[in-house]
């Protein structure tokens, strides 16, 4: 009779590391939403990260970062890279470029050294950028059409320059 409650034990044993991998895995942030992908603090990753879900980076990313959901920056992770999201949350550090379709909210840990260009910007007293901002609608840029030159026809004409010989 003991046999059948060691395995009962057991098996709820392994049943409940099973959900608690489970959840640990499919973890939801504050906003309820399913984080996808978690780099915790001791993995490196070096080259190009592309993600379709939510991005919780804890650790060290070096080359190219890209989420089209939400990405959160920890107060311990360095990033090394340009980075494109749909919504970002910085409060560790960023050495690269940043460009944001929505809201980046930079807390007062964050420090992002780049240029930053995102609908919405929200920074906490205490961040540190050093880059240029852009913030508000971007639509795409074109460039100005050169001026064609009008002489003035009330303006008396310039005298000829006379070259030296």
């Amino acid at each position: 009779m003991a046999f059948p409650l060691l395995a009962l034990g057991r098996a709820w044993y392994i049943h409940r590391a099973f959900i608690i991998f489970t959840i640990f895995m499919f973890k939801r942030d504050d906003a309820g939403h399913e984080i996808e992908t978690i780099i915790g603090p001791t993995v490196k990753v070096e080259g190009d990260f592309a993600a379709a879900g939510d991005v919780v980076v804890e650790g060290a990313v070096s080359g190219q970062l890209r989420t089209e959901q939400s990405l959160r920056i920890g107060e311990q992770a360095k990033i090394t890279a340009n980075v494109s999201a749909g919504a970002a949350l910085v409060a560790g550090e960023i050495v690269g470029n940043v460009t944001v379709r929505e809201t980046l909210e930079i807390t007062s840990t964050g420090k992002i050294f780049g240029d930053i260009r995102t609908k919405v910007l929200a920074v906490a007293a205490g961040a540190q950028i050093n880059g240029k901002v852009e913030v508000g609608e971007h639509r795409a840029r074109t460039e100005p059409k050169p001026r064609e030159h009008v002489p003035d026809p009330n303006r008396p004409p310039l005298p000829k320059a006379k070259l030296a010989a």
